[in-house]
C-alpha cells in the first residue's frame, strides 16, 4: 500500500486537554473559569463516588444511572434528567458508553429526536459545553465527534457523527482508573488496541493516522500487562489512557472495520461489554486480513510479540494471558445464535467497507463459529 501523503484529511481533537495524575481536578478549575455553574455530570452508578476528583463548585447534578451498552430507552432518561437541571456543562465521567451518552445529552435536550441526527454531519446545534474524563482506557470516546447507542427497538447500533459533539475540554487521570477490576482492563485494553489495529490496516488508512495507531498499539502491548498484574501502577495506568486517546483520534478520519462490525451483535444481542465482545473477536479478524495486510499485520505481531505464522492462536493466547475469556460458548452464545448475528455483522456497511479484506456472510460465521 503506497503512502499518499497528499490525500486530503479533517483531523478534530478537544479544545483543552489535560493529562496525568490530577488533573480530573482541572475539570472543575476549567468550569469556574468558563463561568459555569450549572452542571450536569453524567455517569455509572460504580462512579458516583468518585466525583469529588473532579472539584466542581456551583451548582450540581448527577444522573449516575447510565449503563453499559445504553439503548435509546436510557438515553431518554438522562436526556429528561438534562432537562430539568438545565446545565451549562455537561461532563461525561466514565467509559466510553457514559461519554457517548453525555455527548448525545448535549445536543439532544432541547427535543431534537435522535432520528434526525443519525449519521455524519446531521447535528445543528449543542446546548451546553462538554467535558469528558473517561474512567477506563478503552473506546477512546473523548477524542472523537462520534457517539453510539443501541436502538432499543431493533438492537442495531446507531451512531451519530458531528463536530458539534467534539469535547471543549478532556481530562486523562490515570488516578480515576486505578480500581478498574483486571478482567475489564485487559478488555478495555484489547478494545483500544483494536480501534488502532483496524485503523491501521483499514482501506482507508492514511500516514498520519498511522502514526497515531502504531504509537497505541505499541503502548498497549507494553503496558496493558503491567496493569493488568498491578492495578495501582500508575505509569501503566496513563500509558493504556493515552494508548486509548490515540485510538480515539483514529476512529475520527478513518474509523473502524470488521472487527468491530462482528462485535458490535455481542454487545446488542448477547449483552457482553464493548470491549470484552471487541478482545473476544480481534484475533480473529487480525488473521483474516494478514493475507492482503501482510506487512502491517507483521509490525503488529512484532509489537505485540506474537509469531506471525501462527497468528490467530498467538493473538489468541496473548489476550488469554491477560485473562480474558476467548470462547462464546463459555459467554452465553449458543450456535443457533451464530447465522443470525453473521448476517447481522455483515449488514454493517458502514464498517465492513472498510476492511481490508471483503467477508462473505459465511467467512463471518465461520469466525463466529472459531471463536465459539
Amino acid at each position: 500500500m503506497s503512502l499518499d501523503y497528499a490525500r486530503p484529511l479533517r483531523l478534530h481533537q478537544p479544545r483543552r486537554f489535560e493529562f496525568g495524575t490530577g488533573t480530573a481536578a482541572e475539570v472543575g478549575r476549567w468550569a469556574a473559569d468558563q463561568g459555569y455553574r450549572r452542571i450536569m455530570v453524567l455517569t455509572a452508578g460504580v462512579m458516583a463516588t468518585m466525583i469529588d476528583r473532579l472539584a466542581l463548585s456551583g451548582q450540581v447534578s448527577v444522573f449516575a444511572d447510565v449503563q453499559p451498552e445504553p439503548d435509546t430507552d436510557n438515553l431518554a432518561l438522562a436526556i429528561q434528567a438534562a432537562q430539568s437541571a438545565d446545565p451549562d456543562l455537561i461532563i461525561g465521567f466514565g467509559g466510553g458508553s457514559v461519554m457517548d451518552v453525555a455527548k448525545l445529552v448535549t445536543v439532544l435536550r432541547g427535543g431534537v429526536p435522535l432520528t434526525d441526527v443519525i449519521g455524519p454531519n446531521k447535528v445543528k446545534a449543542r446546548l451546553n459545553a462538554l467535558a469528558l474524563v473517561p474512567t477506563t482506557a478503552g473506546t477512546g470516546s473523548e477524542a472523537g465527534i462520534r457517539a453510539l447507542v443501541t436502538d432499543a427497538a431493533t438492537l442495531n447500533k446507531v451512531a451519530v457523527e458531528s463536530p458539534y459533539l467534539l469535547a471543549d475540554m478532556v481530562a486523562l487521570d490515570p488516578g480515576v482508573t486505578m480500581t478498574v477490576p483486571p478482567t475489564v482492563t485487559a478488555a478495555t485494553g484489547i478494545d483500544a488496541m483494536a480501534h488502532c489495529v483496524e485503523s491501521f490496516t483499514n482501506r482507508n488508512a492514511h500516514p498520519l493516522i498511522d502514526n497515531y495507531a502504531r504509537m497505541g498499539f505499541s503502548l498497549v502491548a507494553r503496558y496493558l500487562p503491567r496493569a493488568v498484574a498491578d492495578g495501582g501502577d500508575a505509569e501503566a495506568r496513563a500509558a493504556l489512557l493515552l494508548a486509548a486517546y490515540y485510538g480515539g483520534i483514529c476512529l475520527g478520519p478513518v474509523n473502524t472495520a470488521a472487527g468491530h462490525a462482528l462485535a458490535y451483535p455481542l454487545g446488542t444481542r448477547l449483552k457482553l461489554p464493548h470491549g470484552l465482545a471487541n478482545a473476544v473477536i480481534f484475533p480473529h479478524v487480525l488473521a483474516f486480513n494478514q493475507p492482503v495486510a501482510p506487512t502491517k499485520t507483521a509490525e503488529i505481531a512484532a509489537a505485540l510479540g506474537l509469531n506471525s505464522g501462527g497468528l490467530l492462536q498467538d493473538a489468541s493466547d496473548w489476550c488469554r494471558n491477560l485473562g480474558v475469556e476467548m470462547r462464546l460458548s463459555a459467554l452465553g452464545a449458543t450456535q443457533a445464535h451464530l447465522p443470525v448475528w453473521a448476517k447481522e455483522a455483515h449488514a454493517i456497511r458502514r464498517l465492513m467497507d472498510n476492511n481490508p479484506r471483503d467477508m462473505s456472510v459465511d467467512e463471518v460465521e465461520a469466525i463466529y463459529a472459531a471463536a465459539f
